[in-house]
C-alpha cells in the first residue's frame, strides 16, 4: 500500500515546462483509495512515525533545510494539513508562518524581501501558510493592490507576471542551490466542497469564527483564480522546486499526499546522525568513566 500511495503522489506533481490546466485534475480524486476514517489515520500515523525520524536526523545533520509552500483557495484545508501532517514534529526544528496582508514597511521592500525573512536555517523544516506566491495569484486578480506597492509606473506593464515568475523561479534556484529543497502544494478544493464549507462554519457556533464575508464575495473570481493558478504554476514549477497539485475534496487523502510527499522528499536527501570524531569520543568515553564512577 505504502507503494501504491508513493505513485499516486507523485502523480500530482506538475511536470516542468508542460501546461496543465485546473479543468483535467479532479479535486475530488481519491487515487483509487477508500478508506475508512480509521484505516486513514493508520496510515497517517505511519507516514507521521517516519516524519519524525527523518525530521530527528535533518536536524542533528545540519546541512539541509526543507521549505514547504502551501497555496490553496480558502476552506481548502491548509491550516488542517499542516496541522496534521506535521503533529509530533519537534518544535525546536519546524517553523510555520502564515502570510496576512504586507506591512507598510514589506511594502518598503521588493516583494520577495519579506519571505526570505523568515526562510528555515539549516537542519530546521519551514512551512509557508501562504508566500511569495501571493503576489502573482491575489495581486493578479486584484491588480488595485499593486498601486499600494509603490512601483514606479514604468515597471507595471503587460510583463509584469513574467517578470515575477522569472524573480521567483531564480530565488528559488539560488535557495536549493544553497542547501534548501523546496516543495510546494497548490490544495486543489472544488468550488461545490468551498461553498459545503464555508455553510458549516455559519452553521456551527464552534467554528463562526473562521466566516469571512470576504471570503464568500472571492467566490465571484473563481475563474480567475484558477487562470492565475493555472499560469503561476506551469510557470514555476520546476526540476529544484517542484508543485505538486493535489485533490483536496478529502482532507483525509489530502493528509496521507501531502505526509507522503515529504516522507520522500526529506528520504532522498540521505540523512544520518554525524558520526562522532576523535575529540567527541573522547568525551564520550570521559563521560561514561565519571558516571560509573557515581555508581561506586
Amino acid at each position: 500500500m505504502a507503494k501504491s500511495l508513493a505513485r499516486i503522489a507523485e502523480s500530482y506533481r506538475v511536470e516542468p515546462g508542460r501546461r496543465f490546466r485546473l479543468a483535467r485534475r479532479d479535486p475530488g480524486e481519491t487515487g483509487g483509495l477508500d478508506f475508512s476514517k480509521e484505516e486513514a489515520r493508520a496510515m497517517l500515523a505511519a507516514g507521521l512515525e517516519k516524519l519524525v525520524d527523518f525530521q530527528a536526523r535533518l536536524y542533528a545533520q545540519d546541512r539541509w533545510a526543507l521549505l514547504l509552500v502551501f497555496q490553496a483557495l480558502d476552506a481548502a484545508g491548509k491550516d488542517s494539513t499542516i496541522k496534521h501532517v506535521m503533529s509530533g514534529v519537534d518544535p525546536q526544528g519546524c517553523q510555520v508562518t502564515s502570510f496576512k496582508a504586507p506591512s507598510t514597511i514589506e511594502l518598503d521592500h521588493d516583494f520577495l524581501w519579506r519571505c526570505a525573512r523568515e526562510l528555515p536555517e539549516r537542519g530546521r523544516i519551514g512551512i509557508f501558510n501562504r508566500s511569495h506566491y501571493e503576489e502573482v495569484l491575489v495581486v493578479r486578480v486584484h491588480r488595485e493592490i499593486l498601486v499600494s506597492q509603490k512601483l514606479p509606473a514604468a515597471l507595471v506593464g503587460k510583463d509584469i507576471w513574467r517578470d515575477r515568475y522569472e524573480s521567483i523561479n531564480g530565488f528559488e534556484r539560488h535557495l536549493v542551490r544553497n542547501g534548501t529543497r523546496i516543495v510546494k502544494f497548490f490544495l486543489n478544493v472544488s468550488k461545490a466542497e468551498q461553498r459545503k464549507r464555508f455553510t458549516e462554519r455559519l452553521d456551527d457556533p464552534e467554528k463562526n469564527w473562521k466566516f469571512s464575508l470576504r471570503d464568500v464575495l472571492e467566490r465571484e473570481h473563481w475563474e480567475d483564480y484558477m487562470r492565475a493558478y493555472e499560469d503561476a504554476i506551469s510557470a514555476t514549477s520546476t526540476e529544484w522546486a517542484p508543485w505538486y497539485v493535489v485533490p483536496a475534496d478529502h482532507k483525509w487523502f489530502t493528509r496521507l499526499v501531502v505526509a507522503q510527499i515529504v516522507d520522500s522528499t526529506l528520504q532522498e536527501l540521505d540523512l544520518q546522525y554525524p558520526p562522532a570524531d576523535a575529540a567527541r569520543k573522547q568525551e564520550i568515553a570521559k563521560a561514561r568513566k565519571a558516571l560509573e564512577r557515581e555508581k561506586s
